[in-house]
């Protein structure tokens, strides 16, 4: 059997913080013996009240967070992220084969659009080539090409910071393309933006999923856009997987349990498809 494509092994992170009190300190458990796989190029949502611990296991399968010392472990495309509280020495080599798309769009707003999304080749070619920007002529294409099909090429040229923020979502995703990634990692991608820009972007997630077979994990506070544009969905309470299945299965009940007084907050209302 091929090694799954993310596994999640019993991880646990806990945050510490200083008390008010003199020399005191509080700590909170944000992810409690947390366990999943993803074994083929799935569209997994993460949901939850907010400080449920989507962002935190999200962060800790790319090895940002490094999760609490023990019988923990992440793997991605079969190659060991952290284990006991310890990140692999290969952990920059496997991060170069994953996506990161986060809120802040982690665009160089001084760069234009265009070396924004050739970054991607960074893991691949020399820091001093990028550094000058002495892109190949393949590579150019190939951008232009990523840029082109999500539909911003026409804005290659411009400073990243001048951008809306739809147009530089697009962007780090064309970036997520030119970089080849097999795993994309999406934090609360379009919290910043309004429904109907939120919705293209959502739709590209879906594309590079089914056209370029990219396992995506996506973090989202809109349970509408979990259940329309994901084939399984993770809910986490207080740290825990509380659900683990397909979005068909989430009925109102669960729903109403996992959010309690927050079930309203968790809906823009239901996204066409």
């Amino acid at each position: 059997m091929p090694a799954p494509l993310v596994e999640v092994r019993s991880i646990s992170k806990t945050f510490t913080r200083k008390a008010k009190a003199a020399g005191g300190s509080v700590t909170h458990k944000a992810l409690d013996a947390v366990s999943f796989s993803m074994t083929t190029p799935e569209r997994i949502a993460l949901i939850g009240p907010s400080g449920s611990g989507k962002s935190t296991l999200l962060r800790s399968i790319s090895g940002l967070h490094t999760i609490d010392r023990g019988e923990g472990m992440v793997t991605v495309l079969g190659s060991t992220v952290q284990a006991n509280g310890r990140l692999s020495s290969d952990v920059r080599a496997i991060r170069s084969r994953m996506g990161m798309i986060a809120q802040q769009f982690n665009l160089v707003g001084r760069l234009t659009l265009f070396t924004n999304v050739a970054l991607g080749f960074l893991g691949k070619i020399s820091g001093l080539r990028s550094l000058m920007g002495l892109w190949t002529s393949q590579e150019k294409q190939t951008v232009m090409r990523a840029l082109n099909h999500v539909g911003v090429a026409a804005m290659a040229g411009q400073r990243a910071n001048t951008l809306s923020g739809g147009q530089q979502q697009r962007g780090a995703i064309a970036r997520a393309i030119v970089q080849g990634a097999e795993i994309v990692l999406a934090d609360e991608p379009v919290a910043s933006l309004d429904p109907v820009t939120a919705r293209k972007v959502m739709k590209l997630l879906v594309d590079l999923n089914e056209r370029d077979k990219v396992g995506v994990i996506v973090t989202l506070h809109q349970v509408d856009y979990a259940k329309t544009y994901c084939n399984r969905i993770l809910a986490l309470k207080d740290g825990k997987i509380v659900y683990d299945g397909p979005a068909a299965g989430l009925s109102d009940d669960i729903l109403k349990d996992i959010y309690g007084a927050e079930i309203e907050d968790a809906y823009w209302g239901e996204p066409h498809a």
